[in-house]
Formats: structure tokens, C-alpha cells, sequence
């Protein structure tokens, strides 16, 4: 291949990428927990999973649920509905595992039911009100709130749904675990 062609490919790839981008802008997967639907841009999104078992980890937070093995790589899995300091749901056969990318870390998020792929333009989107001291805590992992015909979608910051020390402690966590498979 010669000089020409190789920058012709790239060009190329690095315009593929731009289109995929382009058609995930605006793109959101919605879920149900509780009462409330949620949003997350599918560009943090890499893959829904069934319900499968999971691997406690000892002295963790109570929403953070342990660990699965998908495919070789251990993830980190917490539970939205503990996260958000809701009602604890039974898993049934609706509840499935949203594996996201937040700062580079796979992590498992348990969702109750999944509903949908929803498109929101950035002028349907509206900061989240703050009312009460109530709804502090969830309005932390909530960047917006965005209109979808008649209903509303509260908005995620995925990078909020974990602090550094509890990313930390997965991350070491995670280590421990691919050391010991190792030996």
C-alpha cells in the first residue's frame, strides 16, 4: 500500500468513527427503576447482559453488589435501585445487567427492566430542579431531565454513580481477582 492509500484509510476510518458519533449524539437508553425512568447516552453503553451470578466482595458498599466474570474480563456490579436509595427490588427475569464504560472502568449496572432507545435533542433537555434535601442524593447522578413526548427521562452522569475511592477499591478489587486466576 502506498503513502497515498494509507492516509485515504485513515481518513476513512477516522470519518467512520465521526459518523458514529454523529448518529449516538442525542441518543439515550432509558431503564425503569422504581417509579422513575432513567437515561444514560448510549455512547457510554457497551453491552446489555443477562442476570447472571455474582461474586460478593467483602466490606463494600450495600449498593455495590460484587463482581461477574463476562467473557474473561471481571466487572464491578452495582445495584441502581440501592444506589439510589430506593426500594430494593426482586430480581426477576426483566432484571438484566447494563455493563457501561465510565473513566475506562467496565462497570455492571443491575436495571430492573430496560425500556428503550430514546433520541433527545439537546433544547428538550433541562437542568434538574432542586427542591428538597430529600432528593439530594439522586440528584447527584442527575445532569438533566429530559422531555420525551409527554413523559420525562431524569438524565445519568455515569461518573457520578461511583466516587473515586469507591472506583479505587473496585479497581483493586478487580486486581486481586485477575492475580488470583492467574496462580
Amino acid at each position: 500500500m502506498d503513502v497515498k492509500s494509507e492516509v485515504n484509510s485513515l481518513t476513512d476510518d477516522s470519518q467512520v468513527a465521526r459518523d458514529e458519533r454523529d448518529e449516538q449524539k442525542g441518543k439515550y437508553m432509558t431503564f425503569k427503576s422504581g417509579n422513575e425512568y432513567y437515561g444514560l447516552k448510549i455512547q457510554y453503553v457497551s453491552e446489555i447482559i443477562q442476570f447472571q451470578t455474582i461474586t460478593a466482595i467483602p466490606e463494600t458498599a450495600d449498593y455495590i453488589k460484587g463482581l461477574i466474570n463476562l467473557r474473561g474480563k471481571i466487572i464491578p456490579v452495582i445495584d441502581i435501585s440501592i444506589r439510589f436509595k430506593q426500594e430494593p427490588v426482586e430480581y426477576n427475569d426483566r432484571t438484566c445487567i447494563m455493563v457501561v464504560n465510565v473513566q475506562n472502568t467496565l462497570v455492571g449496572l443491575i436495571i430492573e427492566k430496560i425500556a428503550e432507545v430514546v433520541e433527545i435533542r439537546e433544547e428538550n433537555i433541562l437542568p434538574p430542579p432542586s427542591l428538597a434535601r430529600s432528593d439530594k442524593a439522586q440528584n447527584k447522578y442527575v445532569y438533566g431531565i429530559g422531555k420525551v413526548g409527554d413523559s420525562v427521562k431524569l438524565l445519568l452522569d455515569p461518573e457520578k454513580l461511583l466516587n473515586d475511592e469507591e472506583m479505587s477499591a473496585l479497581e483493586q478489587a478487580n486486581n486481586l481477582e485477575a492475580e488470583e486466576r492467574e496462580v
